[in-house]
């Protein structure tokens, strides 16, 4: 018995492509229509969060005027550079804000946009400084550094940030676009469907992958100025560096995070007290990998190690790498294949005048 065959007429056909086309267009509206919809409810429960948070404070008594403890006053920001592990270190912190006793707060940007506009960054400055109900606090986004000195503030922030390899972080960015994380696996992103690897669009000269695409972490240090953003400026990286050695408590890189959660938690214990621990031998919640990421080969690499952004945005990783490693060296110490903190080595003698 031969098999049955029904063939459909040509405007049949066409009749359920057009179909097909149409059915796929409005599934697609609706998963945008969606997802606005769970951005305005992540931003209506972010807002009432806060006025519960507030109305709790007000309901323990007013507080008064005179100054927090210091460390009660304390700020960070973590203006996290996308794709350089900083979900998972952000992720610590949320694990220890209840019992280390802080808030966690995230600055999101309208379209992830790193440079606020004057007025929002006048508005962030006085939120950060004057919001005495979130104090001690840790907030963290996508944001370019922000000079709060320039609007007279006398107490700035505590600045850290993490980077990484810049091929490396530009590789994990291209899949991440294409199919996300095992962080929020059911997520569409931008550029979903799209199978091409990242070694074919370095080959096609695609501008996905094209050496601008690397110009991120210098702007990101640099800040709100014009010429932070122009890329290829020398001024710009010269003017990252400065802010990372001045403006910056400590700066480390994805491939040593450990190391530089241990640092954290030595210097500033009122935030990051067992964070050590927690990266260790937690669950690892906080860990978050790219799926489908397939490593560029020697000649992807080369190609764009030959490029003038390249060997800039390197030069500002590898400053900061021999940053971070100087003040490792100084503040631990290997013993039988592990860092330990080293105890204070300073101390105080020879004290005058004499008390009776």
């Amino acid at each position: 018995m031969g098999l049955l065959r029904i063939m459909m007429p040509p405007k049949l056909q066409l009749l359920a492509v057009v179909a097909f086309a149409v059915a796929m267009l409005f599934l697609e509206n609706q998963i945008q229509k969606l997802e606005e919809s769970r951005s305005k409810l992540e931003r209506a429960i972010a807002r009432h969060e806060v006025r519960e948070i507030e109305q709790r404070h007000t309901m323990d008594g007013p507080r008064q005027e005179a100054a927090l403890d210091e460390d009660e006053d304390m700020v960070i920001i973590y203006n996290r550079v996308p794709k350089t592990a900083s979900t998972s270190f952000t992720n610590i912190a949320y694990d220890l804000c209840a019992k280390n006793k802080y808030h966690v707060l995230h600055i999101n940007t309208t379209k992830n946009n790193p440079v606020m506009s004057l007025q929002d960054q006048v508005r962030f400055v006085k939120n950060i400084t004057s919001w005495k109900e979130m104090k001690p606090g840790f907030y963290h986004g996508h944001v370019s550094y922000l000079d709060f000195a320039k609007f007279g503030v006398k107490k700035k922030p505590i600045y850290i940030n993490v980077i990484r390899d810049p091929i490396e972080r530009l590789v994990s960015y291209y899949y991440f676009l294409r199919f996300g994380d095992d962080y929020r696996p059911g997520l569409r992103r931008r550029k979903q469907g799209d199978k091409k690897t990242f070694d074919e669009c370095v080959a096609e000269g695609g501008s996905d992958c094209a050496p601008e695409k690397l110009w991120l972490q210098i702007p990101f240090f640099c800040g709100h100025s014009s010429e932070c953003w122009n890329v290829g400026s020398r001024w710009a990286v010269d003017q990252a560096k400065y802010n990372l050695v001045n403006e910056y408590f400590l700066v480390g890189v994805t491939e040593e995070l450990e190391d530089f959660v241990m640092l954290l938690e030595a210097a500033l214990p009122r935030f990051f007290r067992g964070a050590t621990e927690l990266y260790r031998t937690g669950k690892k919640s906080h860990l978050r990998k790219t799926t489908e990421k397939k490593l560029p080969t020697k000649q992807t690499i080369a190609k764009l190690q030959q490029s003038d952004i390249w060997k800039m945005e390197n030069e500002f990783y590898e400053f900061a790498l021999e940053q971070f490693q100087f003040i490792r060296a100084h503040a631990v110490r290997e013993r039988d294949g592990d860092l330990f903190v080293l105890a204070q080595n300073f101390f105080y003698e020879k004290i005058y005048p004499k008390s009776n």
